[in-house]
């Protein structure tokens, strides 16, 4: 194999590129990266837009957000507002 030498015998730990004990997040908002998570309301267009896609999966979902994109799509209003978090 293209093993560089033998492994010792019993428990190793496996490889982990980022320990998650060892986070710590800047912001508590960080913690919670999904489209429900956001502080505004759910009557508007990605809110309408999230639900309908969140339960599709592979290549459905590319078709169903492809529908979205089309002008007949009546999915709520259109906000102009930031939901950024600055540090």
């Amino acid at each position: 194999g293209k093993g560089k030498g033998k492994q010792q015998q019993g428990m190793t730990e496996r490889f982990r590129r980022v320990k998650a004990e060892e986070i710590e997040f800047v912001d508590e908002r960080l913690k919670d990266n999904s489209f429900a998570a956001r502080p505004a309301g759910m009557s508007d267009y990605g809110a309408k837009a999230s639900a309908d896609l969140i339960v599709t999966r592979g290549k459905g979902f590319t078709k169903e957000k492809n529908k979205k994109k089309r002008g007949s799509y009546r999915g709520g209003e259109i906000t102009m507002a930031s939901h950024s978090i600055k540090f």
